[in-house]
């Protein structure tokens, strides 16, 4: 009987394993989907939004005298509005975000995207329905600087799912909002179905995703019977763990940097080794920042300019299902990263920038000639978009030391969200001006 046990022990410890890596992948979609979900719908109602005035039946007029049908107002206002506190929490982060526990993180991100879905949903205002959009950024951006950092404390693999959840906040959220606009629920009524998501985030932390060994329950926000049932796996997993020491001495690690002793943390690291920790993923930011540039020029600078006036669709629905194209792509992408993967993200820079060059050119000849040849250029946009964002962050996390890995990944956190700002800041003033052309 005693043999017996000990064949059963091993067993039921390799199904512990397997039950909570499953759960941890789980639990980091979720968390990906519904972390994402404001900032998707908040740019596929961008159109919407503007057009939304000090009366809920009045709309903004609509340029027509042009060649183009613009609102006065770009929609890169509501992508400056949605990404810049995202930029200002990313770019600060490093210095204090490490005193602020991941329970009280997550639930200020949860709180604020609640928020931006009522403020929007309520306003009689441009401005308003703005400060409902900034709600919406500070929680997307805080989350995923949040959760991009907690995956240093669990399996690599939950990358390729956090990423694949995002893609999904883009492909479903986008969906949703049109679907329901499409149907005849008003803009008013969709943004406040979606309070439910916040809630669902929150369920997914708190109460799915397990807590690491590196982490402890009180700073995770684990329940106290959370804790206690973690506490009896940790014990019952502590005769692994010398096995786990002789395989990992056989591993191979190719750090980004030299590296640094497994027991440092966020906090830990001094400031000059953040430094070259930064510069060690430059290679990996700077052209997937590119990337970003170059899609969200043609999203927020591009989409409501290429009009197709005999189409089955009218602009607003046509500007709503170039966002869902476009995130179903990026979906796509984003959930093959266990299966495709890219070392030289230039190669996908070079692209971008040339669907860019393609779209400009579509928007100001008016050569294109059916709307379906839009709808295949966004895919492949959303394609290269996401496919950009995954092997970045892959292969920061394979190529990071241990006790760097939660930092480097908060830390690269901010080149797609300053590609974003900065396409912002120039589609502006030149959707401005081409819909001001005679």
């Amino acid at each position: 009987m005693g043999e017996e046990e000990e064949v059963k022990i091993p067993r039921i410890r390799r199904d512990l394993d397997r039950r909570t890596y499953w759960r941890n992948i789980i639990a980091f979609w979720v968390l990906g989907l519904c972390n994402n979900f404001s900032y998707v719908i908040m740019l596929s109602g961008a159109h919407d939004i503007l057009s939304k005035q000090e009366s809920p039946n009045s709309t903004v007029e609509v340029q027509e005298s042009g060649r183009f049908d613009c609102n006065p107002i770009s929609t890169a206002a509501i992508l400056l509005a949605d990404i810049l506190p995202t930029l200002v929490i990313k770019l600060s982060g490093p210095i204090y975000i490490h005193l602020i526990s991941y329970r009280v993180r997550v639930c200020f991100c949860c709180l604020s995207a609640i928020v931006s879905f009522i403020v929007v949903s309520l306003s009689v205002a441009t401005w308003i329905s703005l400060l409902g959009v900034v709600f919406a950024s500070v929680s997307s951006g805080l989350g995923e600087y949040t959760f991009l950092s907690l995956t240093a404390r669990y399996s690599s693999a939950v990358v390729d799912s956090w990423s694949s959840g995002t893609g999904g906040a883009g492909l479903f959220g986008a969906l949703a909002y049109s679907g329901l606009t499409q149907l005849g629920v008003t803009p008013a009524m969709t943004l406040q179905i979606m309070v439910t998501i916040p809630l669902i985030q929150g369920f997914s932390y708190f109460f799915l995703l397990s807590t690491p060994p590196t982490l402890s329950p009180q700073e995770s926000g684990a329940s106290e019977d959370q804790a206690r049932g973690l506490e009896d796996q940790a014990e019952g997993l502590e005769d692994q763990a010398e096995g786990l020491e002789d395989q990992a001495e056989g591993l191979e690690d190719q750090p980004l940097i030299e590296a640094q002793t497994a027991g440092n943390t966020d906090s830990t690291l001094s400031f000059s080794r953040k430094l070259r920790i930064i510069r060690g993923c430059l290679k990996y930011t700077v052209p997937l920042g590119l990337v970003y540039f170059a899609e969200y020029f043609i999203n927020q600078g591009l989409f409501e300019l290429l009009y197709f006036r005999k189409a089955f669709l009218d602009h607003n629905a046509q500007y709503r299902w170039y966002q869902t194209i476009y995130q179903g792509g990026v979906f796509i992408s984003r959930s093959s990263g266990a299966f495709i993967k890219i070392n030289r993200i230039w190669i996908l820079t070079v692209l971008q920038f040339g669907n860019l060059i393609f779209l400009l050119a579509a928007a100001w000849y008016s050569f294109v000639p059916s709307l379906w040849v839009i709808f295949a250029v966004i895919l492949f946009e959303g394609l290269l978009g996401g496919a950009g964002y995954v092997n970045a962050f892959n292969n920061i996390t394979l190529e990071s030391a241990p006790g760097e890995r939660e930092f480097a990944m908060g830390a690269a956190s901010v080149a797609d969200t300053l590609g974003i700002s900065l396409s912002g800041v120039v589609a502006l003033p030149f959707h401005n001006w081409m819909c001001n052309l005679s």
